[in-house]
């Protein structure tokens, strides 16, 4: 089985552009056995900095799955009620807008490298609703008008982020994840569509502040009948420089195994394999399994930039040897 890697979360490039840091960060990823491809940032554009540097250094084998997350972030920090789960209908119109432009840049990407590269797209049910008012109505109209526009091949996929709890501080709090089930069910049988759930594990950890809570997850989505993927960030519950409880994207745990690791992660191998285990028969060669991984410090150089995301995938790559 080959994995997606969230490469943007470890990149030198990320927050102040470097095509040439960049360049070698990629030529690195291109060496990865086992790799489909990224999971890309959608921030507005195709690239957050370069369409056609972009297109000219990515590989040719790479299959993508954008994700939504950086740009929805961004715009939730300008306007609260953004989202397309948003009960503000001008906040909603512009998560659509936003949307829209993705939908566009899929597009963009496919033809500039000539083929169908864009597996999935990964949406998220804002807005924050300790902010501001989001529901399953307003997330069930929104996939409504996004159904109707031509995805160039590519499946809407719900990312579940961690939905708004009431005994204990939150990271995203948007929808949860009933009503994410309940509004895909539906459009599934009546507009005969193939929506579906992925789970990134750290954000499941932060909702539920257990590792038991990532299978539950799982298991709530399988049974329904939608799960479509896993990706694998960390999380702690210890003070660390990625914080407690805090959507960082800490790396996977030291381990006797792998060379990278950070200490008192809760993403262990033995935890990537209990996930792994927990999908069943609902994993499948067309799943989207992978990795996002932040770095600390910022400033760190490009041999654990690189040598976390190997270190992960290691990991997985095990539980299927």
């Amino acid at each position: 089985m080959d994995f997606f890697v969230g490469s943007y979360a470890t990149s030198p490039a990320w927050e102040t552009w470097d095509p040439e840091a960049e360049q070698a960060y990629f030529a690195k990823l291109k060496t990865f056995t086992h790799l489909q491809g990224l999971e890309h940032p959608f921030t507005g554009t195709l690239h957050p900095h370069d369409d056609d540097w972009f297109m000219a250094n990515v590989s040719a084998k790479w299959q993508f799955v954008f994700t939504c997350v950086p740009g929805t972030m961004g715009a939730l920090g300008k306007n609260p009620h953004f989202g397309i789960a948003s009960d503000d209908e001008a906040g909603r119109q512009e998560a659509l807008v936003f949307m829209q432009k993705a939908c566009d840049a899929i597009g963009k990407l496919n033809r500039g490298l000539g083929r169908k590269a864009v597996k999935a797209i990964e949406v998220q049910t804002a807005p924050d609703r300790s902010k501001a008012s989001g529901s399953a109505r307003s997330l069930k109209a929104s996939l409504e008008t996004m159904l109707s526009w031509d995805w160039h091949g590519a499946d809407i996929v719900i990312e579940h982020c961690d939905a708004l709890v009431p005994e204990h501080d939150h990271a995203k709090g948007f929808l949860s994840l009933d009503d994410e089930i309940t509004v895909l069910k539906e459009l599934n049988a009546s507009k005969d569509a193939n929506l579906g759930i992925l789970i990134n594990w750290g954000r499941s950890a932060i909702e539920t502040l257990s590792t038991d809570g990532v299978l539950t997850h799982i298991e709530q989505v399988k049974q329904q009948g939608l799960f479509k993927g896993l990706m694998f960030s960390g999380v702690t519950d210890q003070s660390s420089p990625y914080g407690i409880w805090k959507d960082t994207h800490m790396p996977a745990a030291k381990s006797p195994n792998v060379a990278f690791g950070a200490e008192h992660s809760l993403l262990t191998e033995q935890e990537i394999h209990r996930s792994l285990a927990a999908c069943g028969h609902a994993l499948t060669q067309d799943s989207i399994v992978g990795i996002k991984l932040g770095i600390r410090p910022k400033d760190a150089p490009l041999e654990p930039r690189v040598g976390y995301n190997q270190s992960a995938l290691a990991m997985i790559e095990r539980f299927f040897n």
